[in-house]
């Protein structure tokens, strides 16, 4: 019995199991025909899909064709339009060109007949010219029986008439020349000048180069002296000046040619005497000392000078070169002060120029620099200046200036004559610089001397102490062009052969005089 219920069991799950198959199997169809009908339905969309993509991508393109067609139909009517301009344009051209050759024709048929009446015309010229030409010479063969005179002759007799109306007539044009360009450079040079002297009144003082120590008492020169003179070898030796003690009383007179030492020298021998002390070894240690003093006034005038002129950037060899201008004096005048008015006089007719002012005011400081080199190097003072500027690297206008400010080499600026008109003005005005006697002497008989050589002239005086030479010619041998190109020939002489301070002006006179006595 349970076998029984049991295989009932069995074939009851059994149905079952087969019954669930059935009903999944038909699930399955039925999801399968639902998925081909989807699949059927999306076919077909897509088709649709994809017709009326062609359907618009056929109408795009019809239109793309129908655009194109008309933009080429355009532009070939645009190109038809253009030809069509174009061949207006050369129509024109041609005509304007058949217009100019049938001108050219023309002209080359006028030109033709202007040839022929030239080649008409020259031949009249030709024979007129022959005619003439044998005119002349028959005239001539008579102007010479007439005046007895060949043809060369008369040539050098008109030759020499023609020379002298033309030298005439170029001092003439030359006077008048310069009288105006003198009158359109005096008011400006007269304005400058006058304004740098007004905007700087410095003082000067004609200082001596003569050192004298003066002495309190007689028996102070026997301690100066020394047993067997050894002090005062031994001073001479340290310094490197002679002393001079008998020639003058109570006093010991310095002599040296560098004025430096010379200081040095001065310095010591007051400090020595002031103290009493004197032998060989205080007289070394006092030298070393009063050295050392001049070597620091030295450093600090020259740094004075160069900070009352308001320069910078300069090398310490400068300054210290500048500073020894301050005990070398030319014509009595202190140099170093000299060079600061220099530098000033400079600056300020620069400034007034519309130039440079402080490049100006170094080139004027520095112009004199070779003055304070030893005379053991050669050359003017200043070739060996210009020389010592370049070595220490100053500026290339600045070494050209003090090289040619006395015009031994052409100045490559305004600056080198700048600087010499600079110096002139510190050096010409009244008292700056003074001469002994002889040498004023011997200058106003070289001036005289020179204007004598020249022809024509009868008398000549040096006058305003020696600034002016006045020349008194005659008045049949010297013509007034003459008179002018006199001045100036004496002028440039004058320049080339005497050394001297400041300016000299040569003034011709020439007048008719005419004396009757009355009995």
């Amino acid at each position: 019995m349970e076998i029984f219920v049991l295989l009932v069991g069995i074939l009851v799950g059994a149905g079952g199991v087969l019954a669930f198959n059935l009903q999944q199997r038909k699930v399955r169809e039925n999801l399968f025909a639902q998925k081909e009908e989807q699949i059927q339905h999306l076919i077909r969309s897509a088709e649709e899909k994809a017709a009326a993509a062609n359907r618009e991508i056929e109408l795009t393109m019809q239109a793309e064709r129908l655009r194109v067609q008309e933009e080429v139909e355009n532009k070939f009517k645009e190109q038809d339009r253009e030809l069509e301009r174009q061949k207006r344009r050369l129509d024109k051209r041609e005509e304007q060109l058949d217009r100019k050759f049938d001108h050219l024709d023309q002209r080359e048929s006028e030109q033709e007949k202007r040839r022929l009446l030239l080649e008409e015309e020259k031949k009249h010229q030709e024979n007129a010219a022959l005619k003439l030409q044998e005119s002349l010479h028959e005239a001539q063969k008579r102007l010479e029986e007439i005046a007895r005179l060949s043809e060369e002759e008369a040539k050098r007799q008109l030759l020499a008439g023609f020379e002298e109306s033309a030298r005439r007539e170029s001092a003439r044009l030359f006077k008048q020349l310069e009288e105006e360009v003198k009158e359109r450079a005096n008011h400006t040079a007269q304005e400058v000048i006058a304004t740098a002297i007004q905007r700087h009144a410095s003082e000067f003082v004609a200082e001596k180069t003569v050192s004298v120590v003066p002495l309190p008492s007689e028996e102070m020169k026997g301690r100066i002296i020394g047993r067997e003179g050894r002090n005062i070898r031994a001073l001479e030796a340290a310094t490197g000046c002679d002393l001079i003690i008998d020639d003058t009383p109570e006093a010991v007179v310095i002599s040296g040619f560098n004025p430096v030492r010379r200081q040095v020298a001065r310095l010591a021998l007051e400090e020595l005497i002031a103290d009493g002390r004197i032998h060989p070894a205080r007289i070394e240690a006092v030298v070393r000392k009063a050295s050392k003093t001049i070597e620091q006034e030295i450093r600090e005038a020259g740094k004075q000078a160069i900070f009352d002129v308001g320069l910078n950037e300069v090398a310490p060899e400068i300054v210290r070169l500048l500073g020894t201008l301050k005990y070398r004096t030319s014509y009595t005048q202190n140099v170093l002060a000299h060079s600061v008015d220099v530098a000033f006089f400079a600056g300020i007719m620069a400034d007034e120029l519309g130039l440079d002012g402080n490049l100006a005011r170094r080139c004027g400081l520095l112009h004199d620099i070779g003055k304070a080199l030893d005379h053991e190097i050669q050359g003017s003072h200043a070739v060996i200046g210009g020389q010592f500027a370049k070595k220490y690297k100053e500026h290339p206008t600045v070494v050209n200036a003090i090289w040619s400010h006395h015009f031994e080499i052409d100045p490559t600026s305004v600056y080198g004559p700048l600087t010499n008109a600079a110096d002139a003005l510190s050096a010409a005005r009244p008292g700056a610089r003074r001469e002994n006697m002889e040498t004023y002497i011997k200058r106003l008989e070289s001036l005289e001397q020179i204007a004598n050589q020249f022809d024509g002239v009868d008398k000549c005086f040096a006058v305003q102490a020696g600034r002016e030479l006045r020349v008194i010619v005659s008045y049949d041998r010297v013509q007034d062009e003459g008179a002018m190109m006199l001045a100036r020939e004496i002028a440039q002489r004058v320049e080339n052969e005497l050394t001297y301070p400041g300016q000299i002006k040569v003034t011709v006179i020439r007048e008719m005089r005419v004396t009757e006595i009355a009995h």
